[in-house]
């Protein structure tokens, strides 16, 4: 089996053949097979049955040809081991059974045991390790964003009771923090012993945050994360959601490899407000997919014409895929992508030499 590396080689800001892509949410909504699978199963039913959840992975591979396989998983999954009680619920999203609201909700919860409660988790990634040519994303929900969940109890557009919390009862606050970055390090490190070749931490929901907060109140345990695994000789994504971009120059010091940038930065400025440390990650705006297919073209090819500039640039969206999404529109971006970008990249290669 011939091995595509290039997703690897991007996170490291090494030279490729073509510039990786890979969507978020590629698992999922818009492929009518998945759609079929959704109507005998649950989310939550299909990812407690390996041998699924890793066909579910490899769809998206084999339909879209793209550089890297994501988890077919939920940023939920490790709260229950946690003892928190949750239901995803149609139309909803997560729904939390008892949320957290005292200092007595936090102490409750229990470490994590990845092997005895996700062992179905871990198993798939063991058979994905085995069945892909191209490497294997795993994930996590980051601390501000899974704190939304327990605090307001369902998803929210003000995050009301998670800030009110965040600045009335800040030992609290920084005990939940602490707590779920704990969960977080000890559930990525048995990805990545499991077979993951590299992991995303996805925080969809902090730029509800000003930055002062975000410094204050977030970024010390997404700094631990990292660096608790720093030792892990894998590529580590940082997605700090959407309308993010204020947050990005708090990130320098951040011991990360690659920064998912939202649509609403451009891939320069993005880099910029980084400090050029890192490979970057995106940004198409998902629903530029519903747009003719000459005018995606247009908007792809302007962004890998910005981000092959510098060295380190992955194509993703700025979020996750919807599911009006076309699978045909999608595979067709990924082949233009492949091959425009590696035209570029030849003739670049070609101006060094």
């Amino acid at each position: 089996m011939t091995y595509n590396d290039t997703f690897i080689r991007a996170c490291r800001k090494q030279d490729t053949e073509h510039v990786p892509v890979w969507y978020m949410r590629q698992a999922g909504r818009y492929d009518p097979e998945y759609r079929k699978i959704k109507e005998k199963y649950s989310l939550l039913e299909i990812c407690k049955q390996p041998e699924l959840a890793a066909e579910v992975t490899m769809m998206p591979v084999r339909k879209l040809g793209v550089d890297a396989a994501i988890l077919y998983s939920d940023i939920m999954n490790p709260v229950a081991s946690i003892g928190v009680k949750f239901d995803i619920v149609k139309d909803i999203g997560p729904v939390i059974e008892n949320p957290i609201r005292s200092a007595a909700d936090v102490e409750r919860l229990k470490p994590i045991d990845v092997e005895g409660d996700l062992s179905h988790i871990l198993e798939t990634i063991a058979i994905l390790d085995k069945e892909l040519d191209v490497p294997l994303i795993t994930f996590a929900g980051a601390p501000f964003t899974i704190a939304s969940y327990l605090i307001e109890g369902r998803p929210s557009k003000g995050y009301i009771r998670t800030k009110e919390l965040m600045y009335s009862e800040p030992r609290v606050w920084e005990m939940l923090m602490d707590k779920l970055g704990d969960m977080i390090i000890t559930y990525l490190r048995s990805h990545v012993r499991s077979g993951g070749k590299a992991f995303q931490l996805f925080d969809s929901w902090v730029g509800a945050l000003a930055p002062r907060d975000f410094e204050t109140y977030v970024l010390p345990t997404v700094s631990r994360i990292f660096s608790e695994l720093s030792d892990l000789d894998v590529p580590k994504i940082y997605f700090p959601g959407v309308s993010s971009g204020e947050l990005l120059p708090s990130l320098t010091k951040l011991q990360a490899d690659v920064i998912g940038l939202d649509w609403r930065v451009s891939l320069t400025e993005g880099r910029r407000r980084i400090g050029n440390k890192f490979a970057i990650q995106g940004n198409l705006d998902p629903y530029l997919l519903t747009a003719p297919m000459d005018l995606l073209k247009e908007r792809a090819k302007a962004l890998i014409d910005e981000g092959v500039l510098e060295p380190g640039y992955i194509f993703n969206l700025g979020h996750g895929l919807f599911p009006e999404a076309s699978l045909d529109k999608l595979r067709e971006l990924t082949e233009y992508i492949h091959a425009y970008s590696q035209e570029v990249l030849q003739e670049t290669a070609k101006q060094r030499s």
